[in-house]
């Protein structure tokens, strides 16, 4: 197994698609700070997203697919990721800005 460092190992970035099912009522319960869990997609996934969970497994949404093209591989092959809530606005805010989560990843 060969882990690269990754091209970012430090990124800030929005949470998409927070507004389906019950996501919504997930990021309402996040704070600042809160840690999150992200995991990748599958190996076979045609195109490859990384999905932010809450603790506890309640899912939030995806980082954008232009990030998860390389972290979903980097992850696969053994990286690992931590991830934190930097801001959490409310339902006024464009649901593509309302999470905005700090990733930290080392091998």
């Amino acid at each position: 197994m060969t882990i690269s460092s990754p091209p970012y190992p430090h990124f800030d970035s929005a949470v998409l698609g927070t507004i389906f099912g019950t996501r919504t009522e997930v990021v309402h319960r996040l704070s600042e700070g809160d840690q999150l869990i992200l995991v990748p997609d599958p190996p076979e996934a045609q195109i490859p997203a990384v999905w932010v969970h809450a603790r506890g497994g309640d899912v939030v949404g995806h980082l954008p697919f232009q990030i998860a093209t390389w972290l979903a591989p980097w992850m696969l092959d053994g990286g690992r990721c931590g991830a934190t809530v930097k801001k959490r606005d409310g339902d006024d805010v464009a649901s593509w800005r309302r999470l905005v989560i700090e990733v930290t990843c080392r091998k």
